[in-house]
């Protein structure tokens, strides 16, 4: 997988896999990482994952919610998750492959310009 940018990867839309794809190695996702602050990988380099704490419940939900509907809207669902009213976090992998591929940075790109209310 060749390394893009953010730009790049906002420009594209996740497309459906069954499998058949080879997932991306724990180098190539590193150096995609680059490109999108915050994001670490997980499981054994077979998932991409990123934490905020936000000003309050609310605004976790509104964020969710805002995530879901592009989740929707890309054909791509990441685990969402909300711990201590307003910690979250959000993993994102190809389920079809066990592990990541360029739909699972798309979808991180494209979250990373869903407005959040961060904690102060």
């Amino acid at each position: 997988m060749e390394t893009q940018t953010v730009d790049q990867l906002t420009r594209k839309k996740c497309l459906p896999c069954e499998g058949g794809v080879t997932p991306s190695t724990p180098a190539e996702a590193q150096a995609q990482l680059k490109n999108l602050p915050g994001w670490r990988l997980t499981h054994e380099s077979k998932r991409i994952r990123k934490d905020w704490t936000v000003k309050n419940f609310m605004a976790g939900l509104e964020f969710f919610n805002r995530v879901a509907q592009l989740a929707e809207d890309e054909g791509h669902h990441p685990d969402l998750h909300l711990e201590g009213y307003r910690s979250l976090s959000i993993e994102i992998w190809t389920h079809a492959i066990g592990g990541l591929s360029e739909n699972d940075f798309i979808l991180a790109a494209k979250i990373e310009q869903v407005p959040i209310q961060l904690k102060a």
